[in-house]
This record gives C-alpha cells, structure tokens and sequence, in this order.
C-alpha cells in the first residue's frame, strides 16, 4: 500500500471506500458513485490531506483526490512549470478517468490550480470550491521569500514520523501547528493531523510548486469563468488574510462564506464547512 506510514492513516482513508492508484502517473485516491467531487490540496500536501472530508462525500459522490504534481505519489514537473501546467496535468488525469464536468474543490495551492483548470477546460469544470485559494497575497516578495525557503527546507518532513505516534497528544498538535496554521490546534482531531503530514517525506518538487505559484495571478481573467464558483475562507486565517477571499469573491461574483474561529487549514479545521459548501454548489448547478 502507497504511503509514507501505511497503517492507521490508510486504514482511515478504506473505510471511506476510497482506494489509491496511479493514474497517468499521478497519484491519487478515488471511490464512491455520483456527480464527481474532484480534490486539490495545497503546497505541501497531499490527497490524504482531506480525509477528514472524504466521509462527508463518498456516500453520494464520486470522489477523487489528487496528489499534484511534486507531491506525494505524484512525480514532479521540471523547473520553470507554471500553475496552468499543474491545471494541465489534472485535466489530463480527469480525462482518463472519463470524469467529464466535475465540481472542483482547491484548497490554498490547489485553489489556484483549479482556477487555472476552469479557465482552460472549462468543460471539466461544473462548479468552483475556493478554501483559502492562493494567488493574491502569495505573489507579494515576502511570500516569495518564505515559500522559497520553505520548499527547499521542508521542515514538515521531518514532523511526518513523529505524527503516528503523537498526533493523539494536544500539546504535540500545538507545537507543529501552532496558530499560523489552525486556529485551535489542540482541538484538531488526531486523524486530521495524520493527513496534513502523511506524505511530507515523499514529496519530490514542492519547490516547483512554490515557485509556480509565487510567479501566477489569476485575477485579471478569472471574471470570465462562467460555472457556478463559492469561496470558502477561515476568519483567523494568517497565511492568506480574508480579504484575498473577498477579491476573489467579488471578481468571480461568487458568495463567500467566512468559516468562525477558523484559520487556513479549513479542511482539516471545518470538513463540515466544505461538504456543506459543495452541496451548496451543487445546488447552484
């Protein structure tokens, strides 16, 4: 089985009915049947990034959740990529899959890169989840500066072997997460730990990532998307501030709903908030 620790977290990952495989290389876990649900984690992670929300969905959708390209399972784009060829990369597995029009939901990193994929597949694309998407603040020279350093350091790899073993323990939760990253770490649940640090040791080009990412704004065309759009955002988010949401709401002329004592890691913070957040855009269909 795929993974940097196998056991409890993949086990978690099972008894959603969701099980791993290569897809034109990419790596990713899929299950359940209906309207497709497509996945996109951020800078960083990794499909296993959702787990806390794969419950919510795969009793009534077809779920895939992507590793991006550099992350996890999936191997890395060359040096130079840009965010619209991660976006190509997840039209190409989509359309393996025979997934057709999907709602896509993006969290930070992924956010923008399904912004990228609604703007050149739009046929991929039936409505828009933005949690916390990135694309706005991340372009600024300081944000540049930190996801350089960052992404070449990858200083979560090194928390990855200590997560199985101490994620039950709230102060250990505090300590890696501190309030940069969730607003009340220590009221994170232990399986959602687990995900956000499952395949840190496994990532292969996350600094092409964070350099793709640094270097894109969407903003001046993202008006043209025509599918239904939501923007999801944490209220104590201090990565990206909410009013990068409020833009990205304004110029996709989309709601944006702002998630109460929430920082960036609302899919591992409120799950609820996204699934209730996609049927809400399934709705809008």
């Amino acid at each position: 089985m795929y993974g940097g620790y196998s056991g409890e977290m993949t086990a978690a990952i099972a008894r959603t009915v969701l099980e791993p495989r290569s897809v034109g290389g990419t790596h990713l876990y899929a299950g359940g049947q209906g309207p497709p649900v497509v996945l996109l984690h951020g800078l960083g992670g990794s499909a296993a990034n959702w787990v806390q929300v794969f419950p919510g969905l795969v009793g009534a959708h077809r779920v895939l959740a992507l590793d991006l390209p550099g992350h996890g399972g999936s191997p890395s784009l060359p040096r130079g990529a840009t965010v619209s060829d991660f976006a190509a990369v997840v039209a190409t597995t989509l359309d393996i899959e025979g997934v057709g029009a999907a709602l896509v939901a993006g969290h930070s990193f992924g956010g923008q890169v399904a912004l990228r994929l609604a703007l050149q597949r739009p046929d991929l694309v039936a409505g828009l989840l933005l949690v916390a998407a990135a694309g706005i603040s991340t372009a600024r020279p300081a944000a540049r500066r930190y996801i350089n350093v960052t992404t070449r350091l990858r200083p979560a790899k090194l928390v990855q072997p200590l997560a199985r073993r101490f994620g039950a323990r709230a102060g250990f939760r505090r300590a890696v997460l501190g309030s940069w990253f969730v607003s009340d770490a220590e009221a994170l649940a232990p399986p959602a730990l687990r995900g956000l640090f499952r395949d840190t040791r496994e990532h292969v080009g996350i600094d092409v990532a964070g350099a793709a990412m640094t270097r894109d704004d969407p903003r001046a065309e993202i008006s043209s998307i025509g599918c239904p759009a939501l923007v999801l955002w944490g209220a104590r988010d201090l990565q990206l501030p909410v009013a990068d949401g409020v833009e990205l709401a304004r110029r996709l002329d989309a709601p944006l709903r702002v998630v109460a004592d929430c920082g960036h890691l609302v899919l591992a913070e409120r799950p609820e908030a996204v699934v209730d957040s996609l049927a809400a855009l399934e709705r809008a269909r």
